[in-house]
């Protein structure tokens, strides 16, 4: 069977064994996924603290080497170039075992991803050559020069300049929000060539006469991190330091940005795991009223949703990022050399990506938040991890694109792979209209495991298909402007992915180990689906409720109802299984 598509799961259903799970990580994984996680408990946790005061700057930087040296740095990094040469898929588990290191993940994922890739995926055999095997090593650190004070979403209308004179090009401008400006070596910045309409790309190096450092933002989180402005006053730098082709700065950015989201999600989902780990730990130890905090409902509540949406979101990564590295695999079979595949495979799935980001930071913003919640006033306290962790983990619904663009883009990019003939989202929306129009279907649910969540999961889908069916015929061209629809619609998308990325992750998982001690995993899944099926019946009616009237609308509303109709369960157990496996194990296990 041919692999789906970007954006495909829309209109195709996929299978169990379709899909890879994290339970099948193999040994070489796993013994990279753990030298990460103990280099952060042994060098990076025990100096947060330190991190966060930047009262030594060489702290982060000395780290990263000592990274650099256990050969963190270069996961991904062809062996030609000094690295590991380990898959995509490996390197998504390697963010997400250094996703708790606080500061120091944001440092680690801007050096190894925007700090590196762009040279790596773009540069030429001299530049690679020169640059790569010294930014994994760690003896050089990157960053990414391209957000100013008047680009930020808009990345394309930044006002950095950059002429040619002489054997040399002239660059002058600003940048501002630079990770790891404080002690790069090495920057890629983004500039526009005289009047060019789309960006260009170029490499300076530290100490170049005319680049300049303001001093550290002072910021919410993540505040071990280097953020600076960066000054170009005349930086003259050689011709061969541009990087790739005139005007191709712009397709570089959205590029590597695609990976950082995807890579983002990864990491999110490590630092979710640590604060359910801690959160769980903690009300373990608490006693109010004569008992353990943990053996309250209302504390079960937030244990086992904690969990929950911590292992949907690994669930979800973890198939796109399989879907991403079977794409790579194909296209280095046809004889793409394995950076373009990379970028290539990765741009197939670029909503799907934006989704796993929004996903991921709004996951871990609810797990911290209930994580403080958990642990009271202490968990106001700066002494404590999860206060820390709260703080750091806001940034995230900002970073590599807003929630609010990647959230458009999600709809955006679907809805052009539509319009190019990539995906039939016309004929599975007209297939809907139909459906609306007939007698509905009453008939039993089929045999089998999940078999009432896939065929929910199913009407999720045709939900979707109806409201951005319909808005796009409605509004057209004005769908653009309609971003709260947009936003609807998405959420809608963001919520089924996930649905039926847990069910399909359970049902694999027990067809693998048999259904013995599986109850906790089913009731995850069977919890996720019943809050998608709310989450999904309120934004669509909001979103049908922003552009349809009449007779229209009362059968839209109606088709919502019935496309989100769950069955009865009681949720509140189902959760509170959850919640007590996890009491008893005193730390994430799933």
């Amino acid at each position: 069977m041919e692999a789906i598509k970007g954006g495909e799961f829309l209109i195709r259903a996929t299978k169990p064994e379709e899909i890879f799970i994290p339970e099948e990580w193999g040994e070489e994984e796993k013994m990279i996924a753990q030298t990460c996680r103990e280099f952060l408990k042994n060098e990076v946790l025990p100096n947060v603290d330190k991190l966060d005061s930047m009262e030594d700057p060489e702290l982060m930087p000395t780290l990263l080497r000592k990274a650099g040296e256990l050969g963190i740095l270069s996961i991904s990094i062809p062996a030609e170039y000094g690295g590991m040469g380990m898959d995509f898929k490996t390197s998504m588990l390697a963010a997400e075992a250094v996703g708790g290191g606080h500061s120091f993940s944001v440092a680690i994922s801007a050096h190894t991803g925007i700090g590196t890739l762009p040279i790596l995926y773009y540069g030429s055999e001299k530049q690679k050559q020169k640059y790569i095997p010294k930014l994994g090593s760690g003896e050089w650190l990157g960053c990414y020069c391209l957000t100013e004070p008047s680009a930020g979403s808009d990345a394309n209308s930044g006002k950095t300049k950059a002429e040619k004179v002489g054997e040399q090009w002239k660059i002058n401008g600003q940048k501002m929000w630079i990770t790891n400006g404080g002690f790069a070596d090495i920057f890629t910045v983004f500039a526009k060539i005289e009047d060019d309409k789309n960006l260009s790309a170029f490499i300076v190096e530290k100490g170049t006469e005319g680049l300049s450092l303001n001093p550290e933002e002072k910021k919410m989180g993540i505040k071990g991190s280097s953020t600076r402005q960066v000054f170009f006053n005349d930086v003259n730098i050689p011709l061969d330091n541009q990087l790739s082709d005139r005007e191709n700065g712009f397709k570089i950015a959205l590029n590597i940005l695609n990976v950082g989201r995807i890579k983002l999600a990864a990491a999110t989902l490590g630092a979710a795991k640590d604060v359910v780990s801690v959160s769980v730990n903690y009300a373990n130890e608490r006693s109010q009223f004569g008992r353990s905090i943990a053996k309250y409902g209302a504390i079960k509540y937030k244990l086992g949703e904690m969990a929950i949406r911590t292992y949907a979101l690994e669930s979800a990564v973890y198939r796109i990022s399989q879907n991403i590295q079977d794409r790579i695999n194909r296209l280095e079979k046809e004889g793409m050399d394995k950076g373009k595949a990379t970028l290539k495979g990765i741009e197939e799935y670029a909503a799907e990506c934006a989704m796993m980001k929004v996903l991921g930071s709004e996951v871990l913003d609810y797990v911290t938040d209930e994580g403080v919640q958990i642990h009271g006033g202490m968990g106001y306290s700066a002494e404590t991890i999860v206060e820390k962790a709260y703080r750091d983990s806001r940034i995230n619904r900002i970073f590599e694109g807003t929630n609010e663009i990647n959230r458009m883009l999600t709809v955006d990019m679907i809805l052009k792979k539509a319009m190019k003939g990539e995906l039939d989202l016309m004929g599975a929306a007209k297939a809907v209209q139909d459906e609306l129009l007939g007698i509905p279907d009453f008939g039993g649910d089929d045999e089998g495991l999940f078999a009432a969540e896939y065929k929910l999961i199913e009407s999720f889908k045709k939900a979707i298909l109806m409201v951005a069916g319909a808005a796009a015929q409605k509004l057209m061209m004005e769908l653009t402007k309609e971003q709260e629809v947009l936003m609807n619609i998405a959420d809608m998308a963001i919520d089924a992915y996930t649905a039926e990325s847990i069910v399909l992750r359970v049902h694999k998982r027990i067809n693998q180990m048999g259904e013995a001690n599986q109850e906790e995993y089913k009731a995850m899944a069977q919890v996720y689906v019943h809050d998608a099926a709310d989450r999904i019946n309120k934004a669509g009616k909001e979103a049908l409720l922003a552009f349809a009237e009449g007779d229209e609308l009362r059968m839209m509303l109606m088709g919502m109802k019935r496309f989100t109709k769950t069955q009865p369960h009681n949720i509140k157990n189902m959760r509170r299984n959850v919640a007590e496996k996890l009491i008893a194990d005193n730390k994430y296990k799933f």
